[in-house]
């Protein structure tokens, strides 16, 4: 079995890096690590839970991570924006250490022994949206006072208060962290804007530096909020899944417990309409279940004992036991949220090349802010307010947040909308690189077919003894029987069966046994053979199935053959429109498959699939990957067996059935396929050419924003109120824009 570890290694030659590297203090926004924020209940036992009041946007959370990088002993950082929290995982004596360094940073910290509820959360952001409102009204008083005020140095000065009022109300923290990042040689969004807005406030243009930190500060607001709703699309699953389960008590009642506590192997009860709280496997009832939430699946799938249910699924009918397999912690709703959340550390191609691109971009601006302060009066002959002014008014508008924001929101959004739909993706890079795929390596049993056999086809030899009681005296003989195709028979014959004396069965050729005092044999076309009971005509039908990759089983008595039965690995129902939709896309499927090469054309055949390699071991698989990969280039690969493991993790993307699945293959692949619908598959394809197409919409738009207002700001007539505007809208327009993806594609 390939371990996680090992199986990301195997593909570097495949995929850029994906380390989990921090963002640069310069981006205005970080990305999601490994532990994404989450709600501050979650903190686990031991750790150290802090309050940062400062810490109220997404590039706090990357200067913090920056700082406590450093830290070896730091397991994880569970951040919580809305409740400015964030609990570390590290031994009790680095803590002091790792409160220093996030002090060093600028930022006020408070030792919690409690995260706080949800009403004080919902308190201090009330508090928070109350006081920058005072801030821009005073903010609003200011600008009246410059503008329609009698001339002289009283009301100047109260207008200048009010300046000093509202940027105070809504800038000390910037300014904290600022000054901070500044000590530190480090050019951020903070230490911009504290430049910009002193800069303003010294050569006179109080009321706008009050203006432009009110917006700033109310902006952030809104688009730290957009933010956190595209990095909690898939977190708020969790409460798809009930806190509580009914259980039954060892004297035969029932006692709602809390389902952190319950067992595996306890009993659990949902009435119609409720949730499943747990994972388990049902043990008594009835019903139809929503499972849409996990699996994405828009029918609802029947249930009944022995059939596996999931935490977060609806029962639809009847009343339903089952017992629990999986701790709170450990179920299927769960793993996939866990696994979205290492998948939002792993940034996409684009997100690096913004990351690299914003840490020359944003000390270049700032280069470029001081040569039109200076040169401009020098050389230009420019007033030197009138330069100093333009060059703050630049500082403003080169802050990389649009830019740098518009990758991780996109990407998180695109991850959130393939779970969704039961796509279960791990990772940025994965979603942006299925729109390179040129060729599809599919496996056949279990990914294009059911992966059972089933009885497709029967037929009497004789017309003597009635059909039902022919069909009977096979059913009984198939049903002593352990062989995958006499179980197939069994259970696609829906007549009675009867009691069977004297039952044998010679290997490699069926079974044989007496009823009511006459000796009858179910065997495969060899047997019959050497019975001498294969007539021309019947080898004739034998062929036609054999042609079409069934296995034949012929029920016989001592003196002729009395009906043929032909049981195949049936493909599945979507199979078909998956194919059509992938040629559509422009992508070669190809099917690989140990199975025989007369069994595997007939399947390829059914499917359109024109190149089919056939008789394959799992070394054969993998050679067929990396040849098809030097003949067409990238390369899915979709498997969902231990023998397909290897081949998995050496395609650019492997994909994994994650119902049917083994482990070994759900921990090669890249991305999984919830319900095993392969016309998942496709979509994911679409998913990343949007998301793709999303990203650079982004980037465009914030380019091409800032381009405008440089110009504007150095040629033109551009206001600090005007790069304002030109910065922040920038941000939430492609925040907004990238927030679209969590709609999915069809």
């Amino acid at each position: 079995m390939h371990s996680t570890e090992h199986t990301h290694a195997s593909r570097h030659s495949h995929h850029p890096d994906h380390s989990h590297a921090h963002s640069h203090d310069a981006c205005c926004a970080t990305h999601p690590s490994t532990e994404a924020s989450r709600p501050a209940a979650a903190v686990p036992p031991g750790a150290l839970l802090l309050r940062i009041p400062q810490m109220d946007c997404l590039v706090e959370e990357g200067q913090i991570r920056q700082a406590l990088a450093p830290f070896k002993q730091v397991r994880g950082l569970i951040f919580d924006l809305p409740a400015r929290t964030l609990a570390v995982e590290a031994p009790e004596g680095n803590w002091h250490a790792v409160i220093d360094a996030i002090k060093g940073m600028g930022f006020g910290v408070e030792k919690l022994s409690a995260p706080p509820s949800a009403e004080q959360i919902a308190q201090s952001q009330r508090h928070q949206l109350l006081r920058l409102t005072a801030a821009l009204f005073i903010a609003v008083l200011a600008e009246l006072c410059h503008f329609l005020a009698p001339a002289g140095m009283v009301w100047q000065l109260v207008g200048m208060a009010a300046a000093l009022a509202a940027i105070a109300l809504s800038g000390l923290g910037v300014f904290q962290k600022g000054l901070a990042a500044l000590w530190r040689g480090h050019l951020n969004i903070n230490a911009l804007m504290s430049v910009a807005v002193s800069g303003a406030f010294i050569i006179g243009q109080w009321p706008e530096a009050a203006m432009v930190m009110a917006l700033y500060a109310l902006a952030e607001l809104i688009e730290a909020r957009a933010v956190e709703r595209a990095r909690n699309a898939v977190a708020g699953l969790l409460s798809l899944s009930p806190p509580q389960a009914e259980i039954r008590q060892p004297n035969g009642s029932w006692l709602a417990m809390d389902a952190q506590h319950v067992t595996v192997g306890a009993v659990a009860r949902v009435r119609p309409g409720e949730r499943f709280a747990l994972d388990g496997i049902i043990s008594a009832g009835v019903s139809a279940v929503d499972q849409s939430p996990v699996t994405g699946e828009s029918i609802p799938v029947d249930k009944g004992p022995g059939d596996t249910v999931f935490a977060g699924t609806v029962n639809q009918s009847g009343a339903l036991e089952f017992v629990v397999s999986k701790p709170a912690n450990d179920t299927l709703l769960a793993r996939i949220i866990h696994a979205v959340e290492e998948a939002q550390g792993q940034r996409a191609p684009t997100q690096r090349f913004v990351d690299k691109f914003a840490a020359i971009y944003t000390p270049a601006v700032f280069v470029l802010a001081l040569a039109v302060a200076i040169g401009f009066p020098l050389l230009a002959g420019w007033p030197w307010l009138d330069a100093i002014y333009r060059a703050l008014v630049l500082l403003v508008i080169a802050c990389p947040c649009a830019l740098v924001i518009s990758t991780p929101v996109t990407v998180v959004s695109g991850l959130a909308a393939a779970a969704r739909r039961g796509i279960l993706i791990k990772g940025g890079v994965y979603l942006e690189q299925a729109r390179h795929l040129k060729v599809l390596a599919l496996d056949k049993t279990g990914t294009l077919t059911q992966g059972k056999p089933q009885l497709v086809a029967h037929r009497l030899l004789v017309t003597a003894q009635p059909e039902g009681e022919i069909l009977s005296l096979a059913r009984s003989l198939a049903l002593r029987s352990d062989h995958p195709v006499s179980k197939a028979l069994a259970d696609g014959l829906q007549v009675p069966s009867t009691e069977v004396q004297a039952f044998g069965a010679k290997i490699g050729k069926g079974v044989f046994g007496n009823v009511g005092g006459r000796r009858y044999t179910l065997g495969n076309h060899r047997w019959l053979h050497e019975q001498g009971l294969c007539s021309p005509q019947i080898e004739v039908l034998m062929q036609e199935h054999e042609a079409l990759g069934r296995s034949v089983s012929v029920l016989a008595d001592d003196t002729q053959a009395l009906a043929l039965f032909a049981v195949a690995d049936t493909i599945k129902p979507d199979s078909r429109q998956a194919i059509v939709q992938l040629k559509a896309l422009g992508i070669h499927p190809v099917m690989l498959t140990g199975d025989n090469a007369t069994t595997a054309q007939a399947i390829a055949a059914q499917l359109d699939i024109d190149e089919v390699r056939a008789s394959l071991l799992p070394e054969d698989k993998l050679q067929a990957v990396h040849e098809l990969q030097a003949a067409h280039g990238p390369l899915g690969m979709v498997g969902d067996g231990i023998n397909d493991s290897p081949s998995l993790a050496a395609a650019h993307i492997g994909y994994s059935m994650g119902a049917t699945g083994t482990d070994a293959a759900k921990e090669a692949a890249d991305i999984l396929i919830m319900n095993d619908d392969l016309r998942r598959v496709a979509e994911t394809i679409r998913l990343s050419k949007k998301t793709h197409a999303v990203l650079w919409q982004n980037i465009s738009m914030a380019l091409g924003i800032k381009a405008v207002f440089f110009v504007l700001a150095i040629f033109g007539d551009a206001t600090m109120w005007m790069a304002v505007f030109a910065d922040m809208g920038a941000s939430l327009l492609v925040v907004f824009n990238g927030l679209r993806l969590l709609r999915g594609v069809k």
